[in-house]
């Protein structure tokens, strides 16, 4: 029988207009959390209220405020949801509540009331699933689309990993697309990570698009600098942004990518993982050649 042995972390900013959908969603999940840590980071909204109200409701959910400071998806995110895994590490020490499993979950997703219990079960029934994420649904004009994807490629905000897996890959990385490099992290250490389509969370907004598409675009353009993206793999990405509505995308992507080369940025302190990323294009193009060989 499958047991509610997990936690989950939540970073949010300015998020009024989506935390109460959200809340809701988890309060009526049939396998319900042990513990729920919020980032609240520098909130100017009323973000705020709605946290200190939720949280004098419920024991088991905590809140940490941070500083005021400006959205950032880069290294400051990953940095955020660090210290709500330790604040909910020590909660569940502090408690002696086992954990099995951690979940990441955004503040603009709205889960389907199974999402937990189908997730967990997903663990219980492939023992080396180390990182799974449900599938984003965007619900715009009445018109319900799932988000494409590769099933490989577990995404961040609707995640969980087996606590083991994230203890072995060395926790939570600091990084650019954190949550993608935890996935490569898992994988060089033999761990399956998988996401599923019936497995489900509506997000409010588009990815990438809380500080606008252009930024978002921009930033994943640095970020697959940072991770050391083979240039020609790069090439081939921002073409196809390019030619995906909205069209301005892909010079977003492309300008991000090419101001880290022409600055000569850092890159990942992570030699296995820029090697992984580095020769990401042939595992791509096997992908695709595959795809049209069935066809």
């Amino acid at each position: 029988m499958t047991e509610n042995n997990y936690f989950i972390v939540t970073p949010c900013k300015n998020e009024e207009a989506n935390l109460p959908s959200l809340i809701d969603s988890v309060l009526k999940q049939s396998l319900a959390p042990k513990v729920w840590v919020i980032y609240n980071d520098g909130s100017t909204d009323r973000t705020t209220e709605i946290l200190d109200e939720f949280e004098q409701k419920y024991d088991w959910v905590k809140v940490l405020k941070g500083k005021a400071s400006h959205r950032d998806l880069s290294f400051h995110y990953s940095r955020i949801v660090n210290l709500a895994l330790e604040k909910a590490f020590e909660v569940c020490k502090s408690q002696n509540i086992s954990i099995q499993y951690v979940s990441l979950i955004d503040a603009d997703m709205i889960l389907e009331p199974d999402f937990f219990l189908k997730l967990t079960r997903c663990f219980e029934i492939n023992p080396n699933l180390g990182v799974g994420s449900g599938s984003v649904v965007y619900d715009f004009n009445d018109l319900s689309t799932l988000e494409i994807g590769r099933n490989n490629l577990p995404i961040g905000g609707l995640r969980m990993w087996r606590k083991e897996c994230l203890d072995q890959s060395g926790g939570f990385p600091e990084s650019y697309s954190a949550d993608a490099v935890s996935n490569v992290l898992a994988t060089l250490k033999g761990w399956d990570t998988i996401k599923y389509d019936d497995v489900l969370g509506l997000q409010s907004r588009r990815t990438s698009s809380a500080e606008g598409l252009w930024k978002g675009y921009h930033i994943k353009g640095e970020s697959d600098y940072f991770r050391d993206y083979h240039p020609l793999y790069t090439f081939f990405k921002s073409v196809k942004y390019t030619f995906t509505y909205p069209y301005y995308i892909g010079p977003a992507y492309f300008k991000g990518y090419m101001k880290s080369v022409f600055l000569r940025k850092k890159k990942l302190d992570m030699p296995e993982v820029r090697k992984y990323y580095r020769n990401k294009y042939k595992e791509v193009i096997t992908y695709y050649l595959s795809k049209l060989s069935r066809n």
